[in-house]
């Protein structure tokens, strides 16, 4: 007469275990679509940050030119006027 273990598993053991298994993996599959999901949504997010990003560049880079051109107007009015004073006073002489 042979006995069997008591530590062995049953089919029904199995079958559990497979049960527990699948639904482990339905779940871990609904946390990846939802992970990708997300994912998804912070790639549009980032997209849009970029857009803005450039677009503050480019205003930016117009204003630094803007501020230039300012500079040169103004340091070539100065010139201007000290030149017209100098030679007024000059030819007034």
């Amino acid at each position: 007469m042979t006995t069997t273990a008591d530590n062995e598993p049953t089919l029904r053991d199995l079958a559990n275990k497979l049960d527990k298994l699948a639904s482990s993996v339905e779940s871990l599959s609904q946390d990846v679509e939802s992970l990708s999901q997300d994912v998804e949504s912070l790639s549009q997010d980032v997209e849009s940050l970029s857009q803005s990003v450039k677009s503050f560049d480019e205003r930016f880079a117009d204003y630094r030119q803007a501020t230039q051109w300012i500079v040169q107007l103004a340091f070539t009015l100065i010139a201007s006027a000290t030149i017209t004073v100098i030679i007024t006073s000059v030819l007034r002489r």
